[in-house]
């Protein structure tokens, strides 16, 4: 082993190390390796920045916009609605919703699918009184099963795609994939309607849980004649940065002030609403003229009037508050919104909330303002998982979003039909977008999710720094050392679960990337079909289901589920040893 290739891997892991502990955000993680491996000359500049010209990488991104402009549309609201009906059982409406969304999830980017789906999944379950942990889970699993049926299904598809015509090897068809994607998809499917359906929990809905412990982070105190600070500022009321609390709303007789600024003037009988620690409210109680009203009735429905709603958002992978304390993020006034209380790990984290380090999968409880839905930067920043007004457009245009899907028809025929290859076919469906006045420039900014771009661009570089190094066919070595006298399929087994296990620990391009390199050096050294190792990459880095945390889809119903992390071991781990040894048996039989 050279020093080039030790230094390659002990920088790689401690990559990935950093990534699985979450020490900022993955992209900034990924692109900071990437310009290390540069400045050290391990990469040339052409080398490094190979990825930002990537044709896989630049599918994505027109892809991400081609989603925006469906899901704008507000079809995928409708849909659901005609998929579940008001039908009583359960399992039926799961069989309803998981059919069609499978296919769906084949020709569109599943993270917008599930964003979209899970508000008003949960809503039904509601109304049903449904727990909807038996539903959401199964809604991320069957969008991961379906987007492995087409080469657009999803970004890490598109990924190996490129890849694979940057070595000359020609790509995927479109449906080449669904040689194995159409039976793991039937076969999830099915699991997931008998023993996985057992295997859910049957969790509280996440509202009835910050219902019940309301009490613990909202405290009330009523503003007296004594209270010496009446008439002037919160600023100078000194209430403004307490210990341990932060007044969300005054309650004015039938009037309520939200958001509560620094210049709000206080008036005598105003009900100052706290959340955070509200064990530290006794320091508040010793203020003249301001009492503690005992055993009020805090329920969470209290807070909300015409120009306030209580929303639910999830902290996304590539959201820019991540590691970040909340009250360093500025966040009311970025979002018109305060954070009543933040839920991890099923758990509700007490203490000061301003002081919280905000990280992937965290639920956020917030009180809104009426421009909450037209913030900048909340499409990247959050998930939310509250039924509202679409994020994207007031006004609702279904027949848009039906030109949408049928601009979308006509791309995939003509890749089927290999007119087009699929970069140029989605470039052609953009312009058409564009041109018909479908999106906007603005919209379709807000569509494309530039630090999983970033990601991808950046990883491509570290995959030619294993390459060039030898780093790549070292380790490929020592994989068909150990699995070739077992059979090539022992070997094919081995990239599968290096990439799978990737995929758990950190995100599905990164590992898509990393083990691609190293699974065409192994095709080669046994002389195999590498397009046989590509398929295994690709699939594999899709087929995370055991924890929340490598794939973006799981992370959407984490919180919104009221999930636990060892849920997702429960469910998926059966679900994994079902597709792995599907997606072996089928790649032996079509390409060995």
């Amino acid at each position: 082993m050279s020093w080039e290739i030790a230094f390659v891997l002990i920088v790689i892991f401690i990559m990935m190390a950093t990534l699985f502990l979450e020490v900022a955000r993955p992209d900034l993680i990924v692109f900071g390796t990437l310009m290390l491996f540069l400045i050290t000359g391990v990469l040339s500049s052409e080398e490094a920045l190979q990825g930002f010209a990537n044709e896989g990488m630049l599918t994505v991104a027109l892809l991400f916009i081609i989603a925006g402009a469906i899901q704008k549309s507000g079809i995928f609201d409708r849909m659901l609605a005609f998929l579940l009906g008001s039908g009583s059982s359960p399992r039926g409406a799961m069989f309803k919703m998981m059919a069609p969304v499978a296919g769906m999830s084949a020709f569109l980017n599943n993270t917008p699918i599930v964003a979209a789906f899970t508000p008003s999944v949960r809503k039904w379950c509601e109304d049903r009184n449904i727990s909807p942990s038996k539903f959401l889970i199964p809604l991320s699993y069957i969008t991961i099963l379906g987007g492995t049926i087409t080469l657009m299904g999803t970004s890490t598809n598109l990924i190996v795609h490129g890849m694979l015509l940057e070595e000359g090897l020609g790509g995927f068809s479109i449906f080449q994939l669904a040689w194995v994607g159409i039976p793991i998809a039937i076969l999830g499917l099915f699991y997931l309607l008998t023993i996985g359906y057992k295997l859910l929990p049957d969790h509280k809905n996440i509202t009835d849980t910050f219902q019940e412990q309301s009490r613990e982070y909202l405290a009330e105190m009523i503003v007296e004649d004594s209270y010496p600070h009446i008439g002037k500022t919160v600023e100078q009321a000194a209430l403004r940065n307490l210990k341990g609390l932060f007044l969300i709303e005054i309650i004015r007789g039938t009037q309520r002030v939200f958001p509560v600024k620094s210049t709000t003037i206080i008036e005598s009988g105003d009900r100052l609403i706290f959340t955070g620690a509200v064990q530290t409210i006794a320091e508040l109680q010793h203020s003249k003229g301001l009492r503690l009203k005992p055993g009020a009735d805090l329920s969470l429905d209290i807070l909300e009037n015409g120009n306030t709603q209580l929303v639910e958002v999830v902290i996304s992978h590539q959201s820019s508050l991540l590691q970040k304390k909340l009250k360093a993020t500025k966040f009311r006034g970025l979002y018109d919104a305060a954070v009543i209380a933040i839920r991890r790990n099923h758990e509700r984290i007490e203490g000061k909330i301003g002081d919280i380090i905000l990280k992937p999968g965290d639920t956020l409880l917030l009180l809104t303002g009426t421009d909450f839905s037209q913030r900048k930067g909340l499409n990247s920043d959050f998930y939310v998982v509250t039924p509202m007004k679409n994020p994207f457009l007031s006004k609702v245009d279904v027949r848009k979003g039906f030109f949408t899907v049928a601009i979308l028809v006509i791309m995939i025929a003509l890749v089927t039909f290999e007119v087009f290859s699929m970069f140029e076919a989605m470039g052609i469906a953009v312009v058409v977008l564009f041109a018909t006045r479908v999106i906007t420039p603005g919209e379709a900014k807000k569509s494309v999710q530039l630090n999983v771009l970033l990601l991808i661009a950046s990883a491509i570089g570290i995959g030619a720094a294993l390459e060039v190094t030898g780093a790549a066919a070292w380790v490929a070595s020592g994989l068909v050392q150990f699995g070739e006298p077992f059979g090539m399929l022992a070997v094919l087994f081995l990239v599968y679960l290096m990439t799978n296990t990737l995929t758990e620990m950190i995100t599905n391009n990164a590992a898509a990337v990393l083990m691609f390199t190293i699974a065409i050096s192994a095709a080669e050294q046994i002389g195999a079909d590498p397009m046989a190792f590509a398929v295994v990459v690709a699939i594999a880095a899709s087929a995370s289901f055991i924890t929340p945390i490598g794939y973006q889809t799981n992370l959407i119903v984490y919180g919104p589920g009221g999930y636990k992390f060892t849920d997702y071991a429960k469910v998926g781990f059966p679900l994994s040893i079902i597709v792995m040894v599907t997606t072996l048996s089928v790649v032996n039989v079509v390409w060995l």
